[in-house]
């Protein structure tokens, strides 16, 4: 599945995948379509200069190994870090590989450097970005794993504690991943802060205490009416842009914290008076950061259901449709798309 011009996407023939001596060749079983690449296939990114195979969130089975390749056999079940990093850059060595200098990742082409993705049979990933899939886990769920690890560092990056109160703004995959992963931590009251109701509900069937929707109900009011009149202990903004911001932190208690993961297409005007006041914490949380064998444990433990966030499960062939019904919506409340090739 190739974007071959801006909107353009091509199902054909490419050739197989090079595979270096430290790569292993994984056979696609699953691939979900994500956010930023509906979002970026018209080229207002940056992001997806073409051509390029997109894809970032996949599992497979390994059908090859370079020849210095060790861990990996032929048949093992496996799953991806969306990011390729160096290891040997500061901030590889200080184990924060999600800011790495030279950081690279499937499905992404910009003027620096193009990584071809998974949305086709085979993809050659480097060994040390590879984690095996527990049996429990099937390759349509391991495909939800890096939105999921996406979840997961933001909500590991906040001073969670047991009963905390939180507010997670959209309801989108990120957001519904991210109220689960506060519920497993030990998140005591869950609000949830969408415009779609269909996606509120299944926010509170995942875990939320009680869906909030902007246009009826005066959310920062229901949160004080819930928390004493004080407000929650921490919040997350997974949608991106200032009114979304702005909500989070009004929702918040005096020294409270909120992490920011939504991607900010305009810079946002921020309550920096109401930061500043309340002792208030803004947390960045960009991409993962090693988070893949704890997602893959909450997975394959039921601790955190993937499967209700699953809209449509497709041929890759048919990829290019799906792409359109998740960009011009239609009404519909799909939530993730996963392709089969």
């Amino acid at each position: 599945m190739v974007l071959r011009a801006p909107n353009q996407l091509v199902y054909e023939d490419v050739p197989e995948p090079l595979v270096g001596p430290r790569d292993v060749l994984i056979q696609i079983k699953a691939c979900g379509i994500c956010g930023s690449d509906v979002h970026g296939m018209d080229g207002s990114s940056g992001r997806r200069i073409p051509p390029i195979i997109m894809g970032h969130e996949a599992a497979g089975v390994v059908i090859a190994t370079g020849r210095e390749v060790a861990g990996w056999q032929p048949g093992d079940r496996v799953t991806f870090d969306s990011t390729v990093y160096c290891g040997t850059c500061h901030f590889c060595r200080r184990g924060l590989i999600n800011l790495c200098d030279n950081r690279r990742v499937f499905g992404v082409s910009t003027p620096d450097y193009r990584l071809h993705g998974a949305m086709a049979e085979y993809v050659a990933v480097p060994e040390h970005v590879v984690y095996r899939l527990p049996d429990a886990v099937t390759f349509v769920q391991a495909a939800l794993v890096e939105p999921m690890s996406v979840a997961l560092h933001a909500v590991a990056r906040l001073p969670v504690h047991v009963n905390a109160s939180a507010v997670v703004i959209g309801s989108g995959p990120i957001g519904l991943l991210a109220i689960q992963c506060l519920r497993a931590a030990g998140c005591g009251l869950i609000y949830a802060v969408d415009l779609d109701a269909g996606r509120l509900q299944l926010a509170c069937q995942l875990g939320a205490d009680r869906g909030l929707h902007p246009e009826r109900d005066d959310v920062v009011q229901q949160v004080l009416r819930g928390t004493h009149a004080r407000g929650v202990d921490i919040a997350l903004d997974a949608v991106g842009i200032a009114a979304t911001l702005n909500l989070a932190v009004r929702c918040l208690i005096k020294g409270g914290a909120l992490a920011v993961v939504g991607t900010y297409a305009h810079q946002p005007e921020l309550l920096l008076q109401e930061v500043v006041y309340r002792q208030l914490t803004l947390i960045g949380s960009v991409a993962s950061c090693g988070d893949y064998p704890a997602c893959l444990n909450l997975i394959a433990r039921h601790r955190v259901n993937v499967d209700a966030l699953i809209s449509a499960v497709a041929p890759l062939a048919e990829g290019a449709a799906w792409f359109e019904r998740l960009r011009a919506s239609h009404g519909e409340s799909l939530v993730k798309v996963v392709l089969e090739p």
